[in-house]
């Protein structure tokens, strides 16, 4: 999203039903207890957010959206899937409702040895829930649970990926996750007002075990991290209308507490940390004559963060308190019948995590600042539609990973910027075919300091993609799809003079499906080519993660 590269997960927030995924570490949000099947919608929202979902959301958002329970309806599915690499997979999910009251449960249990060498993967997860309903709202438990056993193989130079991209650098290296969520939801319509709450408390446990070798002898390192994660987010939405216009009034307050425990031959870290946030945002709609909207929006948010480390190299304990105000202002008008403008500007922010302040020399990081502008317009009807967006974030001290730096820290680079333009299409070709294409260019630079003028590293300048969808009567599916990254500059190269660039690489994936009774039997192939590329390589011709080889699955679903 936006041109990140390599950083975007931590440029963008994943949300679930109105609780946030993303957390205060480098690790990703955990999505494989999500069963695809209680999922009713993902909305992706590009560009700054701040206002709605807080810190880290300059690039985007990825909101995801389970289903309401249907009224007296029981469902349940038995899915087995197997391919290349030793993969295999079962999952099995059962739901039943009745007037007012629903539950559902499923589970899954996925392996896989991968394409590279001591790169095993194991994932076990559970989710259920239960779920009252009403005319005039719900109230929803849910608890997720997941387990995760994974190998390591380490990065290769790039002599190493040509001879064999599938090989491992490291044989020893291997780590876990134990994680646990239980999310309470209440929802309530009282008149023309929507009073809305999620509360979640998360418990993780994320241990690895690396071996380095010193003086010709190989000795393990092991650390355990234990974290904990308490959210609770009310919120109201009131909708009035008045001389032909509706307003939308939202409000809300985001509370999160997190904290983790460490455990290992090197460090000893206590950290925590405290956020609240209150947002305010009002939009006023006139659907006459022009479908006219205005936004506005603000939100202010503070962060108290404490770290306590005895074994560090120089002793840890400090305390910093930190806040930060994003805004928004949005609008949007129909120009002809078939064409709608808009424009956007706001401030967004993103606030360092436990893991970049971690291990780093000198005073705790800065807080991630970006203004941002886009300007966009969609034309034509919602089955061929063509949108087109320019952007722009100016981000002064862009937090990064930067390898040059001792052995490699997290830090504040100097003034960056990113701009560029999106195209994005979808029409109905014909009656059984869909197609999509989407297109970004993106400038990536630096635009102060010694480096002012050069390209950001791990930005791929264009990406392309484009989808292809068959979907007859008569129980067939297929589609297939293409995207082509652009080359880019390797993670240590800020001044541009490594010589050489991460290749670009084009990939293509298909999927053929068909549907026999309550059975569907399907082919997928991954990389159809069996591209041998990467995308992340962390210094010049080397540091190099590979991404997979050409891989085929077959899979057999039963719905009952």
């Amino acid at each position: 999203l936006r041109g990140f590269g390599s950083n975007s997960s931590q440029n963008m927030v994943v949300v679930l039903d109105g609780v946030r995924m993303s957390e205060n570490e480098l690790s990703g949000p955990i999505l494989s207890t999500i069963p695809i099947d209680t999922v009713e919608r993902i909305e992706i929202v590009r560009g700054g957010a701040s206002v709605l979902y807080g810190e880290g959301a300059t690039g985007g958002v990825i909101q995801i959206v389970t289903k309401r329970a249907a009224k007296n309806e029981g469902r349940g599915m038995v899915s087995l899937e197997a391919g290349q690499f030793g993969l295999r997979e079962v999952r099995a999910s059962a739901a039943r409702s009745w007037d007012a009251f629903a539950l559902d449960a499923s589970v899954s249990d996925l392996k896989t040895d991968n394409y590279r060498d001591h790169n095993r993967f194991d994932n076990r997860s559970f989710s259920g829930g239960m779920q009252w309903t009403t005319d005039a709202g719900r109230v929803a438990v849910r608890v997720d649970s997941a387990r995760q056993d994974a190998e390591f193989p380490g990065s290769l130079s790039l002599l190493q990926f040509e001879a064999n991209p599938e090989q491992a650098s490291t044989s020893f290296d291997f780590g876990g996750l134990e994680s646990d969520r239980v999310t309470a939801l209440f929802e309530h319509r009282i008149g023309s007002t929507d009073f809305a709450a999620e509360l979640s408390h998360r418990e993780k446990t994320v241990s690895a075990t690396y071996y380095f070798t010193f003086g010709g002898v190989t000795s393990p390192s092991a650390a355990t991290y234990d974290s904990r994660q308490t959210q609770f987010s009310p919120r109201l939405r009131q909708l009035t209308r008045f001389d032909g216009k509706l307003n939308e009034f939202v409000a809300g307050v985001d509370l999160i507490r997190w904290s983790r425990d460490t455990t290992s031959m090197f460090s000893a870290a206590d950290a925590s940390q405290d956020s609240k946030a209150l947002y305010l945002r009002d939009e006023i709609r006139w659907n006459a004559p022009h479908n006219t909207r205005l936004a506005l929006g603000v939100r202010r948010e503070s962060f108290d963060k404490e770290t306590v480390d005895a074994l560090a190299f120089v002793p840890v304990d400090e305390r910093v308190k930190q806040s930060q105000t994003g805004w928004e202002v949005q609008a949007s008008q129909d120009m002809l019948p078939l064409l709608n403008v808009y424009a956007k500007a706001g401030r967004s922010y993103r606030m360092p995590n436990s893991d970049e302040n971690a291990f780093r020399p000198g005073a705790p990081l800065k807080a991630q600042t970006s203004r941002d502008l886009e300007l966009g317009a969609t034309f034509g009807p919602s089955d061929r539609q063509l949108g087109a967006r320019v952007f722009r974030h100016k981000i002064r001290d862009e937090i990064f990973y930067d390898p040059t730096i001792n052995f490699g820290v997290n830090t504040n680079l100097d003034p960056t910027r990113r701009q560029g333009l999106e195209l994005d299409a979808k029409a109905r070709i014909a009656a059984d075919w869909r197609l999509t294409a989407s297109v970004q260019h993106v400038k990536a630079e630096f635009t102060d300091g010694p480096n002012a003028g050069r390209e950001m590293v791990l930005v791929p300048e264009n990406v392309a993609t484009a989808r292809l969808s068959w979907a007859p009567v008569g129980g067939h599916s297929a589609d297939i799809g293409v995207q082509w990254a652009d080359s880019q500059r390797y993670g240590n190269d800020f001044t541009n003079n490594c010589g050489a660039r991460i290749p670009g690489y084009t990939t293509v994936d298909a999927r053929y499906a068909r549907k026999v009774g309550q059975w569907e039997f399907a082919l997928a192939g991954l990389n159809l080519g069996d591209k041998q590329y990467y995308s992340n390589a962390f210094v010049c011709r080397g540091g190099i993660y590979p991404a997979d080889g050409r891989q085929f699955r077959v899979s057999a679903r039963y719905d009952f």
